[in-house]
């Protein structure tokens, strides 16, 4: 089965790739492409399918990535470093080309962002804590200290969960009106139901908020598509032991961004 890779049109002149859960070695519910270190998964099959999909990106590439932990935290990375010294953080950036940087989801927004012309890339994980918190906003800064520009910064915002699927509480709505009131265009709530929340739709705003005018939302609902993605919440739903991580890439291909 051949790798699903989902491009987006603003990053079309750097090697990048938002990937499904095909193509890959794992089995049972985790099957196939899962790349998610912490997901109990076997690890050799883990490494497997993650060097998959770094070579369908940059071949040979090494990889780096992060012990992602919710938070708005970004570091700026200029090598791959080993499982156990990773970085505590949502979103890297780097200017080194031959340089991989990866994201894991199952749910949260995974999110890609390149300055073409400075040679610079990031990648955030942007679930709803880190995206209320601001990682975008640390990855978006940790670019510009690199040289981006903001006016030239292009930003695309991966599979995750959707308006449709994503069922939050009182509370999480509460919270997300208190941090300020325009977010009320978020919440979805009809009378005798629980509000949903728009996720992707939130991301999108904060990356405009920024300054970002080339955004892209890809428009893939991680829960309703249980053939393609890994869902986090879809996998509590059924019951399922844990569940799979699907991962994100973007990177520099020599010494200036090429097509990837």
């Amino acid at each position: 089965m051949s790798l699903d890779i989902v491009r987006a049109a603003a990053l079309d002149t750097i090697p990048h790739g938002f990937f499904g859960r095909t193509g890959g070695v794992s089995t049972g519910a985790m099957a196939s492409l899962n790349t998610g270190l912490g997901s109990g998964d076997d690890p050799a099959s883990v490494e497997i399918n993650r060097r998959r999909a770094a070579d369908a990106i940059l071949p040979g590439a090494p990889l780096a990535s992060a012990h992602q932990i919710h938070s708005p935290v970004a570091v700026i990375v200029d090598e791959a470093l080993p499982h156990g010294r990773r970085p505590r953080a949502d979103a890297l950036v780097t200017d080194r080309p031959g340089l991989l940087l990866g994201i894991v989801t199952a749910d949260c927004a995974p999110v890609l962002l390149a300055d073409v012309e400075a040679g610079v890339v990031g990648a955030a994980h942007a679930g709803w804590r880190g995206a209320m918190a601001g990682v975008t906003d640390q990855a978006i800064a940790a670019m510009v200290s690199l040289g981006a520009n903001i006016d030239r910064i292009a930003a695309a915002v991966g599979p995750c969960i959707g308006l449709a699927s994503y069922e939050v509480d009182r509370a999480f709505t509460e919270r997300l009106r208190a941090e300020d009131a325009a977010n009320e265009r978020f919440v979805s709530e009809s009378a005798g139901k629980r509000p949903h929340f728009n996720l992707e739709a939130y991301v999108v705003s904060r990356l405009a908020a920024a300054g970002v005018r080339q955004i892209e939302a890809v428009g893939l609902d991680t829960y309703a598509l249980p053939g393609r993605f890994y869902s986090y919440r879809r996998a509590t739903h059924r019951g399922e032991p844990s569940y799979g991580r699907q991962i994100s890439l973007i990177g520099l291909a020599g010494g200036r961004a090429v097509d990837g």
